[in-house]
């Protein structure tokens, strides 16, 4: 959020599969009711052999794949190769969804699923669009690009340098190994601290992207830059995901995050992590109010920051005369009504959450938010909860908060 650099949630629905991005690598699919030929699984055999390369780091089998005449195409994917030279992949496979084959020539739908060693307990799925030539009875790729709407891949922005920490994979490109080591500190530190504020079990380590620049960060979430600009970092990741399920990715966006000071970084990461942990009692039902100021209440809590400074843009709308007639909407979380109102947004849920905290106790504040997101559908969820935890309607919550936000504030 611009001027405060807090992060946010950005959640896949369940049947999207899981965080980061989608990449189909296009294979060959027979035309609607026609008798399959041998395409797909000629590619099948070309791609696995290609999968196998990049486990071993063979840049001969790797580029066996591609045409010899397709020199632009070579250049890029050995450069892609060496780029992934120090990212811990467990797995890394291809599975060819669909050709069309015209002639010599097919284009292909593939789904690649690769596997960080030690993160991912389910693969990461990302959608490619391959073209390929048929020579002397075999296939060769001659074009390999995202699929339309999909995001790139970090080790496609350059040279990836990893950093291990202790609850923490720190995966940069085109950042100093001081500032990665900085990043996995903070990191470190960020994942015992949500622990001891979020009783449900969790894997207790994260995967941190950072790109070289806010382009790279909208780039690696398939969004206009525009979108990010003041956000220090976010979470992709699968709302309400099983355990069976690839780790969430934090992204940083490095030139918000290089602004804030010690106390911001911590609270964004911190912030982050809290959707890491949370993730699978996240869902379709649960508010972004609840979300996003559970997020920040881990995030701010144990750090004496008061009401007014952790919600300056509340305050100044309160005293002002503008104190909210109802909870945060969804809504105001997006990006197009102004960073003003987005800080309101942030700094009301934070507020809800402290409010329950305080009044309920904490351990009621975490049920509070499983019992919401388990629920499986938006409507009656909240009232649901509010009733069965803290005793209140909807209605009788929203008034509480009401003079909860006047009294800290005005």
């Amino acid at each position: 959020m611009a001027g405060h650099g807090r992060g946010r949630g950005v959640w896949r629905g369940r049947a999207a599969g899981c965080a980061l991005t989608a990449l189909l690598l296009v294979v060959g699919c027979s035309a609607p009711g026609s008798a399959p030929d041998a395409t797909a699984s000629q590619v099948q055999q070309v791609l696995d052999r290609r999968a196998a390369a990049v486990l071993k780091h063979d840049e001969a089998g790797y580029l066996a794949a591609v045409d010899p005449a397709a020199t632009g195409l070579r250049v890029a994917q050995r450069t892609e190769l060496g780029n992934l030279a120090q990212v811990p992949l467990s797995s890394w496979a291809y599975k060819v969804t669909g050709v069309d084959r015209h002639g010599a020539t097919a284009t292909a739908k593939v789904d690649l699923r690769y596997r960080i060693e030690g993160y991912d307990s389910a693969p990461v799925t990302a959608a490619r669009t391959l073209t390929l030539d048929r020579r002397g009875g075999g296939w060769y790729v001659t074009d390999d690009r995202p699929a339309q709407g999909a995001a790139q891949l970090l080790w496609q922005q350059g040279p990836v340098v990893a950093v291990r920490g202790t609850h923490s994979l720190i995966l940069g490109v085109g950042q100093d190994r001081a500032k990665l080591d900085g990043i996995a500190a903070a990191e470190d530190a960020a994942v015992p601290a949500v622990s001891a504020a979020w009783p449900g079990k969790w894997a207790g380590r994260v995967v941190v992207l950072v790109p070289s620049s806010l382009d790279g960060m909208a780039a690696l979430l398939g969004a206009p830059a525009a979108s990010y600009r003041g956000i220090a970092a976010v979470t992709t990741g699968e709302a309400g995901g099983a355990a069976a399920a690839p780790a969430d990715r934090v992204i940083v966006n490095p030139e918000a995050y290089a602004v804030l000071g010690d106390l911001g970084r911590k609270v964004v990461l911190t912030h982050e992590t809290t959707h890491v942990a949370t993730r699978a009692h996240t869902s379709p039902a649960t508010p972004m109010w609840l979300s996003e100021g559970y997020a920040d209440w881990v995030g701010y809590r144990g750090t004496g920051r008061t009401a007014p400074q952790a919600a300056p843009e509340l305050q100044k709308a309160v005293r002002a005369g503008g104190l909210p007639a109802d909870l945060p909407s969804d809504a105001d979380f997006g990006f197009d009504g102004g960073a003003d109102r987005l800080a309101r947004a942030y700094e009301g849920g934070w507020l809800a959450c402290r409010l329950i905290a305080t009044q309920w106790g904490e351990a009621t504040l975490a049920r509070f938010y499983t019992k919401v997101g388990d629920q499986p559908h938006r409507e009656g969820a909240l009232e649901k909860a509010m009733q069965g935890e803290l005793g209140l309607s909807p209605r009788e919550f929203t008034a509480r908060w009401r003079e909860y936000v006047r009294g800290q504030l005005a």
